[in-house]
């Protein structure tokens, strides 16, 4: 009987320790330790010994988490570090929040175009999350999402509808260069904003050849770059890996439109690891913690990024 009691309060103890180490891992977000845009440069400088990771599509689509929403990225830092994309969007008083679709009947409880309504009117609406269900998140501002990020994740912004002026602007005026990129889609976007802040770093839009020797043409440094090479793992970037690569570029592929939407978990996994495998050094996913617990064995067990990526607590 006191060798049963014992044994029960072993069990007990043992389950209130795993108890505790989830909680406190739940208190944990996974971040990336960048100050600057220095930190950043040095971060997504390509040196054949990376640490790869996920890039959050709209924030990282998972259930119960709205896209866009400030929540959502918290949730998967609590899995990954990650950086995230996000949509920033103009409402009628000209403020920036963050909104995929220029309409908010998807992601919302509200309906018609954001630029209708006022910031104040958006922040009375609930989000919902991929399954249409509402939940209790309201619509973050870029300005917002901006403060939450830094000490913890790298932001960056799509192309909407918002002027680059407005996004320069935001960026400099919150020294928020080591922890917001922006997305240009040809090498005249990215000199326009180098011309005015020579420490924004991009995610450029680097599919070919002939796109890559536009940025160098336009004399972008490569060390303010991090190429999106399309959404399609295919033979014919290896090429292109090459040239990068040897400029110091690391290169991303989105499996937004394509491999998240396989049928089953096991292919997406085989899918998420070709794409490490075959020469991409990041993913961006809508399933970003998928995703990261796919290429989870594909990590360097040493690697000189490894000072970019602690934990903080919550």
């Amino acid at each position: 009987m006191i060798k049963k009691i014992a044994q029960n309060l072993l069990l007990t103890g043992a389950f209130l320790a795993c108890q505790l180490y989830a909680q406190a891992q739940s208190s944990q977000l996974n971040v990336l330790n960048i100050r600057n845009s220095q930190d950043l440069q040095a971060f997504f400088k390509y040196t054949g010994k990376d640490i790869p990771f996920i890039s959050g599509h709209r924030g990282g689509v998972n259930k119960g988490f709205p896209e866009n929403s400030i929540e959502a990225f918290e949730n998967t830092l609590r899995h990954t570090p990650a950086t995230f994309e996000i949509d920033p969007r103009l409402t009628k008083d000209s403020a920036i929040v963050l909104m995929h679709d220029a309409t908010l009947d998807r992601t919302t409880t509200g309906k018609g175009k954001i630029s209708d309504y006022t910031l104040a009117e958006l922040k009375q609406l609930q989000l919902k999350d991929v399954e249409g269900h509402v939940t209790n998140f309201r619509i973050p501002t870029l300005q917002e999402a901006i403060v939450w990020s830094k000490g913890k994740t790298v932001l960056i912004l799509d192309k909407k509808d918002v002027p680059f002026e407005m996004t320069a602007k935001i960026i400099k005026d919150n020294h928020a260069e080591g922890n917001v990129m922006v997305t240009v889609h040809t090498a005249e976007e990215a000199r326009w904003y180098h011309e005015r802040n020579k420490d924004i770093v991009f995610e450029a839009f680097v599919k070919t050849q002939k796109a890559m020797e536009e940025y160098e043409a336009a004399k972008i440094p490569w060390s303010h770059i991090m190429a999106y090479v399309g959404p399609d793992n295919k033979p014919a970037l290896k090429e292109l890996y090459r040239q990068l690569n040897k400029r110091g570029v690391m290169c991303m592929i989105s499996t937004a439109p394509t491999y998240d939407k396989l049928p089953s978990a096991a292919e997406r996994t085989a899918a998420y690891q070709a794409i490490i495998r075959d020469g991409a050094s990041l993913i961006e996913a809508d399933l970003s913690i998928e995703a990261a617990r796919a290429i989870q064995p594909l990590l360097p067990a040493n690697s000189v990024k490894k000072k970019f990526f602690g934990k903080k607590n919550i």
